[in-house]
């Protein structure tokens, strides 16, 4: 359970670098060339996303996920996006610090992902998921700087 947490934590992180670096904060809103998902889009898609599936459905945390919100919500704030990611980190630690690791074998109880997964599956789809969207942001970035003033 440890490897998974430092898996999580380690892109969490991630993420949190790629929206510092951006040079310009209203980068982070920009979509061009095809590209419909800003970045910061993306950040609280990964939020709501995490706080959800595992948050609220393995940690029984509570969350209320607004997922339409996500994709829909503009200039939120870098300083707003980086507390959100901090708060996803802790999260998961708290879920962790409370996840035997018996129930990695477990099924998930919502049938999203395929019938009969187990929340060891569901860990590795989410953080997968979390990955994919980190190098998204950080492909972004680099364009976005290559033709920034």
């Amino acid at each position: 359970m440890e490897s998974y947490k430092k898996l999580y934590l380690g892109f969490l992180d991630q993420l949190k670098e790629e929206i510092s670096m951006y040079r310009y904060e209203a980068d982070i809103w920009k979509v061009e060339n095809g590209i419909s998902n800003a970045p910061g889009n993306l950040c609280l898609h990964i939020c709501g996303n995490l706080n959800h599936f595992f948050g609220a459905v393995v940690g029984h945390s509570g969350y209320v996920r607004d997922r339409d919100l996500e994709f829909s919500a503009k200039d939120v704030s870098r300083a707003e996006l980086m507390k959100k990611v901090d708060d996803t980190k802790e999260m998961i630690e708290k879920v962790f610090s409370s996840l035997k690791a018996e129930r990695i074998n477990e099924i998930y109880p919502i049938d999203k992902f395929g019938e009969n997964v187990t929340i060891g599956f569901i860990m590795s789809r989410l953080v997968s998921h979390l990955s994919y969207h980190v190098g998204q942001i950080n492909y972004h970035r680099r364009l976005t700087e290559s033709i920034s003033p």
